[in-house]
């Protein structure tokens, strides 16, 4: 829930003496002057760093050693403790074991050889009857008849010698072609199969990748500089709790979104100590950055559309009772929440500066995690027109105030700019120098008489 607060001005109420003195003034009056009026949103807030990152173990295995402490503060890169790991080790052994590059397998093309479909055996055996058939028609007395039979002999002989030759090249072009098409399939098998093999090459050398990731994270760093805590730090809640878990589950930790304090966890079995056994994803060191502070603030819906980048803002800690802290607004976010009230409330984000007490001396750092108050101006007017609140009366969508001219009441409908908690901007509607109803508006009708 947010509160408006503002800048009262210095108005002189004017007391009408309608009842007894003994009695209270019906209606009280103020005459309409300039003013500054400063209109101030407050809201819940929390204190954040500007980033946090929670280390968690990579695979399970022991602490083999920790360099660090609850407190201490380190650089970035710094190693923060190492993790010994058999189960990361085997992995990486069994994963370059897998990603050597097997012989690879012979396609020989075959060969086919038709030899003639197998038809020497007949062409001797034509050849013997030709032979026989020659004898035979030498054998005939008649000379015209024994020349007409030889020459019919030759001729059939020269025949076959014809079908023969037109066989074996067509067996010949038969052999050409079934030798193609074998080659043509034993070369798209060896294809397939170079495809395969480098598919799993590809998948061999990626695992090789991840765990030779998985035992290099073994060794952990700060990603940035900043403060120790052991295990994963507790923080004051926020919007990015549930992403920063999903992150932490990542190989040797990972970083939390800027500004957002990290959510408690139980961490590994026991304290977080050399030779402590962990689990995969156990976190194991947080590293806070607090060299520059930020603050989250729940603005209702109500207001949020008039917190606009830039807007300055005041700060008061629960932890620090009697100080002020400085604060600017850097981003308003879009996305909405449930209200403590029931509403819906917007996260706005901004940067925190020095503190002061009310003497002037300086306040002392906060700490992520710890919880505010934001006022943040929101509107302000220098030398607006300007009446209080209470002349204010609210109908329908209209703010009116009641201006008395002539000793009567008239209803006269305004403008508002800046609304401050005690004065109000009028941009429209009303002039320095009149009188107006600051006391008992709401029961004064059209025309009524006021003194």
């Amino acid at each position: 829930m947010t509160i408006r607060r503002g800048i009262p001005p210095l108005l002189v109420l004017l007391a009408l003496t309608g009842c007894s003195a003994d009695e209270p003034p019906a209606v009280q009056l103020a005459e309409v002057g300039r003013a500054p009026v400063t209109e101030v949103v407050e809201a819940p807030a929390t204190i954040g760093a500007r980033a946090t990152a929670t280390m968690r173990s990579p695979a399970q295995g022991t602490i083999a050693k920790l360099y660090v402490g609850d407190g201490d503060r380190v650089k970035k890169g710094q190693i923060l403790a190492k993790i010994r790991s058999p189960q990361a080790q085997d992995q990486l052994k069994q994963a370059r074991k897998a990603a050597k590059p097997p012989r690879a397998p012979s396609f020989g093309t075959p060969a086919v050889r038709l030899n003639g479909l197998g038809t020497g055996a007949f062409d001797r055996q034509v050849r013997a009857h030709f032979t026989r058939a020659r004898a035979e028609a030498r054998k005939v007395g008649d000379a015209g008849a024994r020349k007409k039979l030889l020459a019919a002999i030759d001729l059939a002989e020269a025949q076959q010698k014809a079908q023969s030759k037109a066989l074996a090249a067509i067996t010949a072009q038969l052999g050409k072609t079934v030798n193609q098409l074998l080659a043509q399939t034993t070369g798209g098998l060896a294809a397939s199969m170079s495809s395969l093999q480098a598919a799993s090459m590809g998948q061999a050398q990626a695992a090789v990748k991840m765990a030779q990731g998985t035992v290099d994270s073994l060794t952990i760093k700060a990603p940035f500089a900043g403060v120790v805590t052991l295990g994963q730090a507790s923080g004051g809640g926020g919007s990015g709790n549930a992403l920063s878990g999903l992150l932490g589950q990542l190989p040797g930790g990972a970083q939390q979104l800027p500004g957002l304090p990290s959510t408690a966890s139980s961490g590994p079995t026991g304290a977080v100590a050399t030779g402590v056994p962990v689990s995969a994803g156990d976190p194991l060191v947080t590293v806070t950055d607090v060299s520059k502070l930020t603050l989250a603030a729940d603005i209702d819906e109500t207001d949020v559309l008039l917190v606009k980048e830039g807007a300055s803002a005041e700060v008061e800690l629960d932890a620090v009772p009697g100080a002020t802290y400085t604060a600017e607004v850097t981003g308003v976010g879009v996305t909405p929440a449930q209200s403590s009230t029931g509403g819906v409330s917007y996260p706005v984000r901004l940067t925190l500066g020095a503190g002061a007490f009310d003497d002037g001396s300086q306040a002392p750092t906060p700490k992520p995690g710890m919880s505010a108050v934001a006022r943040l101006t929101v509107r302000e007017a220098a030398d607006p027109v300007a009446a209080p609140a209470s002349a204010v009366v609210t109908s329908g969508r209209e703010s009116v105030i009641w201006v008395v001219r002539d000793g009567a009441a008239e209803r006269r409908v305004v403008k508002l700019g800046a609304q401050g908690e005690s004065m109000v901007e009028v941009r429209t509607g009303l002039s320095p120098g009149e009188r107006i109803v600051v006391k008992g508006a709401d029961s004064v009708r059209q025309g009524q008489r006021i003194p």
